[in-house]
């Protein structure tokens, strides 16, 4: 099999016109007011996308049909990487999470009514969404099976009850996909706009992160009831449609990070060049070389791993073992880079006279979300016993 790593004209051309939009129309706003704790508010979000807009970058990964630039997994994975140099840059492009992967999956399993009355308007960045899937405990979290929340069929309806936790973008979400246990049929996903009777979000969650709009929800249902014309997909298929969606969202992670931690790197490099102690610049001190050579390799290998990750999804399969090796790879990789930024800035590095330090918050909950490392290491592991890895 050849391996070409040349990204083409069109790629690269893309690749400097949305890392000059990030530089001059986005970075500039990261000490904009108009952010909380628990994320950019609305206005600020509809700013940025407004932007992203009229540059012709809005939501490059959906279909022409829907109004993006439909990049393949590759093509994600240049775009994402620049759009996540700046905290804002995933909001600005509409490709940050829970969106992005549920703009994936509508398009991969939702009807055309589906599309047009939740996806398009997703698409354009006239709402925001949120996928309500994992549960406290005794519910489903890293094991999917243990799912509670439930859906009982009533005519031509489902009442489902049950509660979420950890729903990023609740708050001021449109809508949302909603994961039950169909009584009797199995896991099945339910699409229900969140103003919808019954659907409660309790409170928005303290958390180290503040980059994504509506924060961490927790959510309550309560005789919510969901038409079956609003199934997504199939009863019964929900663990199967989880897989479209999470493999690539996975991944796509891997990829605004990889920006994000290209951030701190280009930051700690800039400052170990112009920062002197000891007669010299510290960059040019082994402890300090040191930690931005290791950046660079890890930098290096994270983005290798992206890129065929992305690859094995283009040619049309799940990608399952690939997306979880990239995705423990990535994760503490781009981990150890900003932890290596933050020592290299020295006190300027635990405090907000850089975005390093708003890098690092943001950063740590990566090897948690979309599946802890240690649960992706059990997976992998899985597979090799069984020789199963691809």
């Amino acid at each position: 099999m050849a391996i070409d790593f040349d990204l083409g004209a069109d790629l690269q051309a893309l690749q400097a016109r949305i890392r000059t939009f990030i530089a001059d129309d986005i970075i500039p706003l990261e000490s904009d007011p108009r952010r909380t704790p628990h994320g950019p508010t609305e206005e600020l979000r509809r700013e940025l996308t407004t932007k992203a807009r009229a540059a012709g970058l809005l939501s490059p990964h959906v279909s022409h049909e829907y109004g993006g630039l439909a990049l393949s997994h590759v093509g994600r994975a240049i775009a994402f990487e620049e759009a996540g140099y700046s905290p804002l840059g995933a909001l600005a492009l509409n490709v940050f999470a829970p969106d992005e992967g549920n703009m994936h999956l509508l398009e991969a399993v939702a009807t055309p009514e589906q599309k047009e009355r939740w996806l398009r308007p997703l698409a354009s960045a006239a709402i925001r969404s949120c996928f309500c899937m994992t549960e406290p405990p005794p519910g489903a979290g890293s094991d999917p099976s243990m799912l509670t929340t439930t859906a009982r069929r009533d005519g031509d309806h489902f009442v489902i009850n049950g509660g979420k936790w950890f729903i990023t973008g609740a708050d001021g979400a449109a809508f949302t996909i909603i994961m039950a246990n169909a009584e009797g049929e199995g896991a099945t996903m339910f699409l229900a706009d969140m103003n919808t009777s019954g659907i409660v979000v309790e409170r928005s969650m303290g958390s180290l992160d503040s980059c994504f709009p509506g924060g961490h929800g927790v959510v309550r249902f309560e005789d919510v009831r969901v038409a079956a014309a609003d199934i997504l997909g199939e009863v019964g298929k929900g663990f199967q449609y989880a897989q479209v969606r999470l493999s690539p969202a996975r991944l796509t992670h891997c990829m605004r990070w990889l920006g994000a931690a290209r951030r701190a790197h280009d930051i700690a490099t800039d400052y170990a060049r112009r920062r002197h102690a000891f007669g010299k610049a510290i960059g040019e001190h082994e402890g300090v070389g040191f930690m931005l050579a290791d950046n660079e390799m890890d930098l290096h290998v994270a983005r290798l791993v992206t890129l065929n990750c992305a690859w094995v999804l283009d040619q049309g399969k799940l990608a399952r073992h690939e997306s979880s090796r990239a995705k423990v790879i990535v994760s503490e990789a781009t981990w150890r880079v900003v932890d290596r930024c933050v020592q290299v800035l020295g006190g300027q590095g635990v405090t907000d006279e850089t975005i390093v330090a708003r890098i690092f918050a943001d950063l740590r909950a990566f090897r948690i979300y979309d599946g802890p490392s240690e649960v992706h290491r059990w997976s992998i592991a899985k597979r090799i016993l069984k020789g199963k890895m691809n």
